[in-house]
This record gives structure tokens, C-alpha cells and sequence, in this order.
């Protein structure tokens, strides 16, 4: 009878753990696509300014007259 009740309690501990684990996986895949929605956002925004600014942009990097 021991021996029934230490393997039972042994299978809900490995259950726990794989619930534990899996929630983990789950949480740490939520950050990745927030971080991954933020990135791209900032992506969005360099790309429109220079889009609207390119000329300007690239413009501020030419040398003049030996500079």
C-alpha cells in the first residue's frame, strides 16, 4: 500500500511540474511577441520618417567642401 501512494505522489508532482513548465513556455511566448509588436512599431516609424525625410536625412551625412 506505501509503495502505491509514493508512485501516485510522484506522478502528481511530474503533472505539476509539466503544468508548471507549460505556463512557463506560454509566458515567455507572450513576452516575445510583445517585445517582437514593440520592435516592430519602432521599425514602422523609422521607416516612415525616412520615407518622408530621405533626401534630408542622407543629405546631413554628404561632406561639403572638405569638411
Amino acid at each position: 500500500m506505501p509503495q502505491e501512494f509514493v508512485q501516485t505522489h510522484a506522478q502528481e508532482d511530474a503533472a505539476a511540474q509539466a503544468e508548471q513548465d507549460a505556463a512557463a513556455v506560454q509566458s515567455t511566448a507572450a513576452q516575445a511577441e510583445t517585445a517582437g509588436d514593440a520592435l516592430d512599431s519602432v521599425l514602422d516609424d523609422i521607416e516612415s520618417v525616412l520615407e518622408t525625410n530621405a533626401e534630408e536625412y542622407v543629405s546631413s551625412f554628404v561632406q561639403k567642401g572638405g569638411e
